[in-house]
């Protein structure tokens, strides 16, 4: 099964939420997981402990000119393996249009897939070619929303547009992100839509970066950030029996 993370806009939690689905995929389930990053800045890559690679390989394996499978990466985490980015992804739209195949990544996918329980896949932000073929291979797209009206918009954005789309509809998933409950604004919000999970604010999420690792790697269980990852992992699952 495909999990993606996405968003029309940066700065929400997007890699976060993806390392930290990772880690829960394989430690909480014991999955085979893989994570996918496709973002040119290339953070999820990073925290997970890897530089990059130089090569500029990343996007080769789009055009097939690499078998993707070449590029895998294990990872200091049990289960979890990776699939770096590197700046070559900073033209992927245009790749993806030049080889004019709506199904080229859900194909790659597949491919990878018979190798893994679940693949989660980190997507650059922004409304493109990329973010369609991500929408075609994915079985379920986690889309994180701070509490605030600019990325609720942005929310409305992306499902009116998987909505005018023709064929199978992919199912989104938001989750409230990067969540302050002292603020008037954050608590409005989380009102208007109870139900949805919610990842707090947390300074730990922050120490992800310096660590070079997923939270629950080196939180407790018990701690509010691997709880709320935890409790969005369970609703992942039950959303992906459906």
């Amino acid at each position: 099964m495909i999990i993606a993370v996405y968003s029309l806009k940066g700065g929400v939690g997007k890699t976060t939420l993806a390392v930290n689905l990772a880690w829960a995929a394989a430690t909480l389930s014991a999955r085979r997981t893989l994570l996918w990053d496709l973002d040119a800045q290339a953070a999820a890559t990073f925290v997970m402990g890897h530089d990059g690679d130089t090569s500029a390989a990343a996007q080769r394996t789009i055009t097939r000119d690499i078998d993707a499978a070449k590029l895998i990466r294990t990872t200091a985490i049990e289960r979890i393996d990776l699939l770096p980015a590197d700046a070559s992804l900073r033209s992927l739209d245009r790749a993806f249009h030049e080889i004019d195949s709506k199904k080229r990544l859900a194909k790659i996918a597949a491919g990878l897939a018979k190798s893994y329980d679940r693949i989660i896949i980190d997507c650059p932000p922004g409304l493109t070619d990329t973010s369609d073929q991500i929408m075609r291979a994915a079985d379920l797209v986690v889309v994180p929303v701070i509490p605030s009206a600019l990325s609720r918009r942005a929310l409305d954005v992306i499902a009116g547009h998987v909505t005018a789309k023709k064929g199978p509809r992919v199912v989104l998933a938001p989750v409230f992100s990067m969540v302050d409950r002292r603020r008037a604004l954050h608590r409005a919000a989380l009102d208007t839509h109870p139900d949805w999970p919610t990842i707090p604010m947390a300074s730990a999420f922050e120490q992800m970066t310096d660590r070079r690792a997923p939270l629950g790697s080196f939180m407790p269980r018990a701690s509010p950030g691997v709880e709320a990852i935890a409790a969005l992992w369970t609703r992942v699952e039950q959303a992906l029996n459906r």
